[in-house]
Parts: C-alpha cells; sequence; structure tokens
C-alpha cells in the first residue's frame, strides 16, 4: 500500500487528488479549498470526480457528519470509481479528519 504525501500541490497527468467534502459541494476550507484552487473541484459537486479531483462526502448537505453507514457508501462508490479507472492513482487525503471532526482511526477503519 502507498502513502499519499501530507502536502500536495501538482498532480501528475494521471493523478486524482481525494478530498473530504460536504453534500452541499462547498469547498470552503482545508483539502477541500485545495481542490477547489488547484485542482478544479467544482462548487456545488459534493460526491465524485470533479476536476483532477474526487470529492469524498463526509458531512451532509447541512455540514453535519454522515453516519458510518453513509460513509461505507461513498467509500464504496470512490471505489467503484477506482476500479473503472485504472489508469489513475487516487491520492485519498486524512479524509474527515479536519473539519469534519472524524479521529482518524475512524477513517483508517473505514478504507481498512
Amino acid at each position: 500500500m502507498n502513502h499519499t504525501p501530507e502536502n500536495i500541490k501538482k498532480l501528475r497527468k494521471n493523478e486524482v487528488f481525494v478530498f473530504g467534502s460536504n453534500l452541499a459541494g462547498k469547498h470552503l476550507g482545508g483539502a477541500a479549498r485545495t481542490a477547489k484552487d488547484l485542482f478544479g473541484a467544482v462548487t456545488g459537486v459534493g460526491e465524485g470526480l470533479t476536476g483532477k479531483s474526487y470529492a469524498f462526502p463526509t458531512l451532509d448537505k447541512s455540514l453535519r457528519k454522515r453516519t458510518k453507514k453513509q460513509l461505507e457508501m461513498s467509500r464504496n462508490k470512490l471505489f467503484f470509481c477506482a476500479d473503472e479507472n485504472p489508469q489513475k492513482v487516487f491520492l485519498v487525503t486524512k479524509i474527515g479528519c479536519g473539519i469534519a471532526g472524524f479521529k482518524e482511526e475512524e477513517m483508517k477503519e473505514l478504507f481498512g
């Protein structure tokens, strides 16, 4: 398993920046802001491929934490997208560990 670098400022042609988002697609801070400013994430797109990014929603449209079941469904969508795009490398940031307030261990368990 590879590890994503901490401070991503550039992407290779085949790389996708995976960031924690909200379902409203408001990319105002943290990695979401980086995705919007540097990697083409589109305001209003709260889940899925957007620019050279992939929005992974950890918050709902009202900016409340999503449930474990909802996160699992989004994880499955991300995995499906990665399977459908084997030529791409998905760089997964510490999703949900900033503004959303999830513990790193919770998110590791989700993806583990």
